[in-house]
């Protein structure tokens, strides 16, 4: 009696507390300067430079048959050659026409990739500009512009470094000096850098001949076919913040020059010109110049006769109804009855007839908290897909662009949905301008100049949300395409589409786990792509087994029979699989009568308990938690985030959710607006922890120590203000006391921290641009990269029985690290020389007698560590101790691999022996 009492004050003393506006200390986030972000971009390249594990490998796994965001395709003149930009995956380089491509911008400054531009005049000059420009919740701010002049096998930074979202590149098509650049500039902040810039020596110095205002920049430039001295812009005035996106206002506009982008004119002359105008992208056409289109994102709202809502059958109970309904007339109604109502509004499992009433007897709810069970009834989900906007519209100008009209006659309104900022391309048929293609969720195309449009993606299994065309100027019929799921071609105008899909490892992965098979299976939901799993030993080329649709999410495995699977999509949409049996529950748990509806963050934090697998809890605003797998639900927690903004945003949520794995019952919640939680009693009572922390940054991950109790990391971002700072932190009292562990990092929102499960001195982090990894837990940091490049990082897990780091990258796949040469290197300090291993070699007879013809002969790659820097001999000997191979090479300090072609090799015992001036050590392995 007297713990139930106590436990139901503790509960309501939380709740009040909850209620209480909590105030930011009236800090002003900055966003990060322009001299911050260079010298992070020259500390990152230094830090590489100077690792002793930029050698370290690790390799890719894939996945590829899903593949990722293309944003851009540039063809040269023999158009086997071209280049295909990945939204954060940087550049890739075909040279025989998409059989083989190769990443050729690897550890520049920024991954992102916003446009590329190929000279007409000299195919050897490529210009990248960095940071995508689509303006989505996970767009990473880009370093400026590069070019190569030898095809993309070097690179020079060429400026504009606060641009940070590039939106287009053009070069004159006869003189490759002059370059004309569109910079949108920073997403969630103001900054001067944005507009058109104008190059006539190569990117020596640059001229703004086109700005707007410090919130509109330049989304797209196109050059007339014919006359170069008139070109067409399109600003775009738009601001993104956590909890708000405007995609649109009165900066956004049509501007034209005629002397070559020096000066500027404003089109009005048929071309909408309020407040409403979004993302505008157009294209000449090439058979009649004079002629080009316009695709516009029309965010003015418009009346429509949508889908009528299924009226109530007399008698029947609706949310009205408990409007006027006092207790006593909710406890006539008929049981079932109620339970039908409950059920049909989804209304959390607990809840049936005769609780319900219960709870109404007894004072604890009232029917008008029935009535308003949904709130506004605004589905995030939903919210997505449904709209009132006019969305895409298409003109046409005759006259070059001086004058417009309206060409659509198709109600293009869900070409779109309500996230017309996500696309903007158009392009015309190189054949005939009457052959119009309109890039959104669909590909559509026109045949009637832009009057009409249909599907022309159905065939090939093309994936939606496209973002990239390239029409072949000698033969209309041969495209190029560029989706969410990578890169298409077609010979037939678009009637069919093949998928070139098993070279590029671009998928952009939001979580990953594993689970304890052998090989073991990794798992990881990527955006706009779903959950997949596959095996650890896969190639990049192998296939993927599909989960779930939509953009994936957090994966949690039951791995007492690694069947039971929970994930989900965007916003809390989760479930339960049983990968056997392909049987799938929903098990996203409702709120309780009398609380605000759930807010569910875009990356909704999942967990199964690491002491009871039947345990799994989930979060909104509140902390739910399940003891029967997501089968019925308690509410453990208040509303734990601030609270405070509101927008067309989902915010103020749950970002993490952690448990220890020491004690059962404490639970860490971090939200997207700041606050950080503890709970060491089951949910009973949870203490604010965010003293220490900065304030009102997203919290990005929480790492409970697997070695000490009471030792927690956290990370978090101010990614979301345009500000790059690292914020990492580690507490030894369970949050009670904060150290900033950040140490020597360079300025890179901070997305994930993990303990080692094996040397407690071990960390590793993952940032906006990539790998680091701490030996002294959090004293300094190295850059763990070289086979992984500058990618950003949102997620790592470790499986400990194989010791390998599983790292999901956000544009370039899955990548997996073998640790255990690591451990070896940590634990013998004062080794000045250490053999780390060995590939290995199985006897093929065939091969021995056939390796002297082989073009790409069979080799060892051996991985060894040294202190210093020195002269190396290798050494491979027989079990006679005979020397068979030799030879001597210079090596850095830290980690080298190297290797030997071994030919005929046969069966028997070998070692590798290594040698300095000073030390020497080997290793051993068997060929079977």
């Amino acid at each position: 009696m007297h713990k139930n009492l106590y436990f139901i004050c503790t509960w309501l003393l939380t709740m009040i507390l909850s209620l209480e506006v909590i105030p930011s200390e009236g800090q002003q986030i900055s966003p990060t300067s322009t001299k911050e972000l260079q010298e992070a971009v020259k500390k990152h390249q230094e830090m590489l430079s100077d690792s002793p594990f930029k050698n370290y490998p690790a390799r890719n796994i894939g996945p590829t048959n899903m593949s990722g965001r293309v944003v851009d395709i540039e063809v040269t003149n023999d158009y086997k050659t071209y280049y295909i930009a990945a939204a954060s995956g940087g550049v890739w380089k075909t040279s025989d026409n998409g059989q083989s491509f190769t990443p050729i911008f690897d550890h520049q400054g920024a991954l992102g990739i916003g446009d590329m531009a190929l000279s007409a005049s000299n195919n050897n000059i490529i210009w990248i500009g960095t940071g995508e420009n689509n303006s989505s919740r996970s767009t990473y701010a880009g370093s400026g512009v590069y070019k190569s002049t030898d095809g993309g096998t070097t690179w020079e930074f060429m400026g504009l470094p606060h641009s940070q979202h590039i939106g287009q590149i053009q070069i004159h098509p006869t003189n490759p000096d002059i370059v004309w650049v569109g910079s949108m500039g920073a997403l969630y902040s103001k900054n001067e850098e944005r507009g058109l810039y104008k190059t006539t020596d190569g990117g020596k110095s640059w001229k703004k001949t086109l700005s707007i205002n410090d919130n509109t920049g330049i989304i797209d430039i196109k050059v007339h076919p014919l006359n170069p001295d008139i070109l067409l812009a399109a600003s775009w005035e738009r601001f993104r913040q956590s909890h708000d996106f405007v995609g649109n206002g009165k900066g956004s506009a049509i501007w034209r020059s005629e002397d070559g982008g020096n000066t500027w004119v404003k089109v009005g002359n048929g071309f909408p010109q309020d407040e409403f105008v979004g993302r505008i992208g157009f294209d000449f056409s090439i058979s009649n110049p004079n002629v080009v289109f316009a695709l516009l994102d029309n965010q003015k709202s418009e009346s429509r006769e949508g889908r009528q809502p299924q009226q109530p059958k007399e008698g029947e109970l609706t949310f009205e109804s408990f409007k006027t309904f006092s207790p006593k007339d909710v406890e006539n109604i008929e049981n079932d009855k109620l339970n039908k109502f409950l059920r049909s509004n989804r209304f959390s499992a607990k809840y049936d007839a005769e609780s319900v009433k219960r709870l109404i007897r007894t004072g604890r709810i009232t029917p008008l908290q029935i009535a308003n069970y949904n709130g506004s009834g605004q589905d995030a989900n939903a919210s997505l897909f449904n709209t009132s906007v006019i969305g895409a519209e298409v003109y046409r100008s005759d006259d070059a662009g001086k004058t417009w009209e309206k060409a659509n006659e198709t109600n293009l309104a869900r070409v779109y949905n309500t996230y017309g900022y996500y696309f903007g391309e158009i392009r015309v048929g190189t054949a005939s301008e009457e052959e119009v293609f309109i890039l959104g969720v669909p590909l559509l195309v026109s045949r009637d100049g832009g009057r009409t449009f249909a599907r022309t993606d159905t065939v090939g299994n093309v994936h939606s949300d496209h973002q990239a065309l390239w029409i072949n100027p000698k033969d209309s019929k041969h495209l190029l395409l560029g989706t969410d799921g990578g890169l298409y071609s077609s010979f037939g105008s678009g009637e069919r589409w093949t998928h070139l899909n098993d070279q590029l490892t671009i998928s952009q992965f939001y979580s990953v786990m594993v689970d304890e098979k052998t090989p073991y299976n990794v798992y990881g939901g990527m955006q706009d792509n779903g959950v997949w799993y596959g095996k650890s030993t896969n190639k990049p080329e192998d296939t993927w087994t599909s989960l779930m649709g939509g953009d994936g999410m957090v994966v949690a495995v039951d791995t007492r029979n690694n069947d039971i699977v929970y994930t989900g999509f965007q916003f809390g949409n989760y479930f339960r699989v049983n990968t056997s049996t392909q049987e799938r529950k929903s098990v996203t748990p409702s709120h309780d009568i009398g609380r605000a509806p759930n807010r569910w963050n875009w990356r909704t934090p999942a967990i199964l308990s690491k002491h009871n697998q039947d345990i799994f809890y989930m979060g909104s605003q509140y902390v739910y938690r399940s003891l029967d797998r997501g089968d019925t639900w308690e509410t453990i927690s208040p509303d734990l985030t601030k609270n405070q903004k509101s927008g067309n945003v989902p915010f103020a949520t749950l970002s993490v959710l952690e448990e220890s794995p020491f004690e059962f019952g404490t639970l860490y919640a971090g939200s997207d607006d700041g606050n950080l939680w503890i709970t060491r009693d089951h949910g009973v009572s949870w203490t604010d922890i965010s003293k220490g922390l900065p304030t009102d940054r997203w919290i990005s991950s929480v790492t409970p120590s697997q070695h000490q109790e009471g030792l927690v990391y956290v990370t978090l971002t101010g990614y979301r203000f345009d500000e790059f700072t690292p914020f990492v932190y580690k507490s030894t009292d369970y949050g009670k006391t904060w150290t900033s562990i950040a140490s020597n990092l360079p300025k890179e929102a901070v997305n994930v921290i993990k303990e080692d499960p094996t040397n407690p001195s071990l960390l590793f982090l993952g940032t906006d641009h990539g790998l680091y990894v701490s030996t002294d837990q959090g004293g300094k940091y190295d850059l763990m990269q070289g086979s992984i490049p500058n990618v950003a990082i949102y997620d790592m897990t470790i499986q400990k029985r194989e010791k390998e780091l599983v790292v999901a990258t956000h544009g370039r796949s899955v990548f997996i690290v073998d640790l255990k040469p690591l451990y070896k290197i940590l634990n013998n300090p004062s080794k000045d020389i250490q053999a780390l291993s060995v590939s290995e070699i199985r006897y093929n007879p065939w091969r021995a007698a056939m390796s002297e013809g082989m073009v790409n002969k069979p080799s060892q790659s051996i991985l060894y560590y040294l202190k210093n820097p020195s002269n190396v001999t290798i050494e491979i000997k027989n079990e006679k101790n005979e020397i068979i191979k030799s030879w001597s090479q210079n090596s850095q300090s830290g980690v080298t691999n190297t290797s030997w072609e071994y030919g005929a090799l046969g069966r028997g015992k070998y070692k590798v022996v290594l040698k300095t001036h000073s030390a020497e050590d080997e290793i051993s392995f068997e060929i079977k």
